[in-house]
């Protein structure tokens, strides 16, 4: 496998696991997600993350056998550019299913 290719999934997989490190040390509820800003940064920065990785990975070999790779892209997409709509249930249900 490409050495970048590797770095990028890794990348990936680094995200999803960190998400699931702040279910685990936080309380797993919606209004501990609404009431604590470092949570739900940590999933914004971690979906950009993941988002990112996901594009240039795609760039190096455009078919990754991914499910939903290009919702990965757009879902980051959404987050940096649209932040200013972005609700926080979207993110909390992004959150609970990584």
């Amino acid at each position: 496998m490409d050495r970048k290719l590797r770095k990028y999934l890794t990348d990936i997989l680094n995200s999803i696991f960190e998400i699931e490190s702040f279910l685990n040390e936080l309380p797993k509820g919606y209004a501990t997600f609404c009431n604590n800003t470092m949570f739900r940064r940590g999933v914004e920065r971690n979906i950009e993350i993941m988002g990112e990785a996901m594009n240039q990975a795609l760039k190096i070999n455009p078919e990754l056998p991914v499910t939903s790779a290009r919702k990965v892209v757009d879902t980051r997409n959404f987050v940096i550019h649209a932040y200013d709509s972005l609700r926080p249930d979207i993110l909390w249900s992004i959150a609970i299913l990584s």
